[in-house]
């Protein structure tokens, strides 16, 4: 995938269809499946200009992180590519503009997205376009599209971006600050857990006093208990594990004194594929269920750190 995965930066309108008209139109003469994952109006503008054609083209947001997590939207996108298998050119085309959301955690979880999809979509037959606008986006944002994709577009033209950065090093790079709530006590924290099933007790507890919605409670505790379950049956003990609170968010880490963890990838895709009953669903359901997923490696031991806004 990764020559199929480009970015456009613009800044207008008219710079927008510039560089997304062509690349639609380009995919539907060739007969690929063409998906937009855009907000609702940049699809109605897209939908204006293309006029009848518009009718050929889908639009889904579980495509992107506009709406769905990273596993789920890669797990889309596979779908996709097998609908686009069996029809015309054999070949998906995405159009797809970035909105990671106002949080720069949420940034840091966009990055990382469209820099392990290079790696994790392979040789697909797939080409996306992602639009970056800078009307909407945090000038961060802008200048982190260099880094993740192989292919910069500038109207119908394509050129290879020089700046690109692979995935194996770009990952692992970026900066992992302190949540902010990590700065108070903590509400629950334990240092030595005896064991996993009064570990898992605990963290169930805990989660019921700082989240109210019953779903939400339940599909956090459910990450968290395999996030755990992880430390105990791979990691090296103690296990230790820290919450903290404020209302709005709930931030939790999971400690224990490994030092091995070497995987920027994990987590995205389940580790053994469609057979969930070999495990290594730890990361990949806390990708899916949590809002944000921090591996932490360090010499004195491996961290997890989720957090989520309380809904």
């Amino acid at each position: 995938m990764s020559d199929g995965h480009g970015a456009a930066v613009v800044g207008s309108e008219s710079e927008l269809l510039a560089v997304a008209l062509p690349f639609v139109e380009a995919g539907l003469s060739a007969g690929d499946l063409v998906a937009l994952t855009c907000p609702p109006d940049t699809v109605a503008l897209l939908a204006r200009e293309l006029g009848p054609q518009a009718g050929a083209v889908e639009s889904d947001q579980r495509l992107s992180l506009l709406g769905s997590r990273a596993p789920d939207a890669l797990a889309m996108c596979s779908r996709y590519l097998e609908r686009a298998a069996a029809s015309g050119s054999g070949r998906l085309r995405v159009l797809a503009e970035v909105d990671f959301g106002h949080d720069p955690a949420d940034w840091r979880e966009g990055q990382r997205y469209e820099s392990v999809s290079n790696r994790l979509m392979g040789t697909a037959p797939l080409d996306a376009l992602c639009l970056y606008d800078r009307r909407r986006l945090d000038p961060s944002v802008v200048e982190s599209a260099a880094a993740t994709h192989p292919v910069l577009v500038e109207g119908s033209g394509r050129r290879a971006n020089p700046a690109f950065q692979d995935p194996g090093t770009y990952v692992p790079s970026l900066p992992l600050p302190r949540e902010p709530v990590e700065d108070g006590e903590p509400v629950f924290a334990v240092d030595d857990a005896r064991t996993l099933a009064g570990l898992r007790h605990q963290l169930g507890a805990v989660l019921a006093s700082l989240v109210p919605g019953r779903d939400q409670q339940g599909d956090l505790h459910l990450a968290l208990s395999e996030i755990a379950a992880n430390a105990f049956r791979h990691g090296v003990r103690p296990v230790s594990a820290r919450v903290w609170g404020d209302g709005g968010h709930v931030v939790c880490r999971i400690t224990d004194r490994g030092t091995s963890y070497a995987d920027p990838f994990s987590g995205f895709v389940p580790a053994h594929g469609l057979d969930l009953s070999r495990g290594g669903m730890g990361l990949w359901l806390a990708r899916k269920l949590w809002d944000h997923v921090d591996v932490l490696p360090g010499p004195a031991g491996l961290s997890v750190r989720l957090s989520s806004r309380v809904r």
